[in-house]
């Protein structure tokens, strides 16, 4: 796999390009894979370039990726192939994102509600400690009981106000991937 001849130059309504030149079309599949092209998988470098290079754009930028091939493959007329395989792909891992985005607010929101309930808890215990004992020493205990409450919210809170920001534009990433023109290129 090569750097590509050039990415970008995208302007107002022109797609963003993500060109990538390879000497054989099977360097964009993986070779592991024995599905049949249409089904699959992209080699994980190419996989990585080619989201990368959204990443550099918005993701609702319409998008072109030219694949550049010898003259030699065009035989195999891969543009049907790699338009099949490229929105097969990235329809799949937009789905895979978007389950990673419920299962991290479901897991966010049964945090939250564990945490309220063990937050009340030591708030609970602290007012009984405080009206137990009124000595000295029973302070220390019911700021702990007080901090260790608030410290099982940080978690939940992130789940809920941070960590499902980045899984929804990387889902948002494979969407507009998935719906990206696609074109061959060939070069002798």
């Amino acid at each position: 796999m090569n750097a590509p001849a050039r990415a970008g130059g995208a302007g107002r309504g022109a797609p963003a390009r993500i060109e990538l030149r390879l000497r054989t079309l099977d360097q964009l599949f993986d070779s592991f894979d024995p599905a049949p092209f249409h089904e699959k998988d992209l080699d994980r470098d190419a996989e990585d370039f080619i989201v990368s290079w959204a990443r550099e754009y918005p993701p609702d930028q319409p998008l072109l990726f030219r694949l550049h091939l010898p003259e030699s493959q065009k035989r195999d007329e891969p543009e049907v192939t790699v338009r099949n395989a490229i929105f097969n792909y990235f329809t799949y891992r937009a789905g895979l994102a978007r389950l990673e985005v419920r299962r991290t607010l479901q897991q966010g929101r049964t945090s939250l509600a564990i945490g309220i309930v063990f937050l009340a808890s030591c708030m609970a215990a602290r007012e009984l400690l405080r009206s137990t004992f009124a000595a000295d020493w029973t302070r220390f205990l019911e700021e702990g009981l007080l901090i260790v409450g608030w410290v099982a919210m940080w978690r939940p809170l992130e789940l809920l106000l941070y960590d499902w920001w980045p899984l929804m534009r990387r889902h948002r990433t494979y969407e507009n991937l998935a719906r990206m023109q696609v074109e061959v290129l060939y070069s002798s």
